[in-house]
């Protein structure tokens, strides 16, 4: 099986990533060496904290081009929450910041009046939530319409071609929860804390 190459800028859920796939039986490493990204054959780029400040540390780390190339090569690419809005051209998160641009479109928070039944929805949008299939992507082979995968983010994604939306998401409104174009495939949720669901997900990932 191919080798996955999971990124390390000081800003992901790590373990649990590289945990998941070993499970799965893949080889997987965690790297904080840029230059080993020329190697990868299959890219993980996980994301916890702060737009700005993930962006501020794969820039000092040296990773925004090799990321930009091994999309470019079409080799396979997966980004998990933060790493999903990085992808994208600029974030509103505490200002108006810069992201890697790969894909059109900007990143949002959620309106802090949201209801649904009546009900006040809590911001962030944390724990388990339906995820509906817009675009077979690769990832999605034999999960089922309807499955429930684990959130937890205060912010989402609002693409320029609605063509790269894989699935949608409904929380006070209905929000792309994952893209695909291409190798390039990327989720809001969490697929190594969505336990069956996810390592399905993880899995299908492994072998493109």
């Amino acid at each position: 099986m191919s080798r996955i190459t999971i990124i390390d800028y000081g800003m992901g859920n790590l373990r649990s990533v590289h945990k998941a796939f070993e499970q799965l039986g893949f080889s997987a490493c965690v790297t904080d060496d840029p230059k080993t990204l020329a190697q990868a054959g299959h890219l993980v780029l996980p994301g916890v904290g702060a737009f700005k400040d993930c962006m501020d540390q794969l820039r000092a780390g040296g990773f925004i081009e090799p990321i930009q190339r091994h999309v470019q090569a079409g080799r396979p690419f997966l980004g998990i929450c933060l790493g999903l809005q990085l992808l994208f051209s600029e974030s509103e998160e505490f200002g108006r910041h810069q992201g890697l641009d790969l894909i059109p479109g900007r990143v949002v928070r959620f309106s802090a009046d949201m209801r649904a039944g009546g009900e006040e929805l809590k911001v962030p949008h944390m724990g388990w939530n339906r995820i509906a299939i817009e675009r077979p992507a690769p990832i999605y082979r034999g999960v089922q319409e309807g499955a429930f995968v684990y959130f937890v983010h205060s912010y989402y994604v609002v693409p320029e071609d609605p063509a790269v939306v894989a699935t949608t998401t409904d929380y006070g409104i209905r929000f792309c929860s994952s893209i695909w174009r291409d190798n390039l495939m990327a989720t809001q949720f969490h697929p190594e804390k969505s336990q069956q669901v996810g390592l399905a997900i993880l899995k299908n990932f492994g072998e493109l």
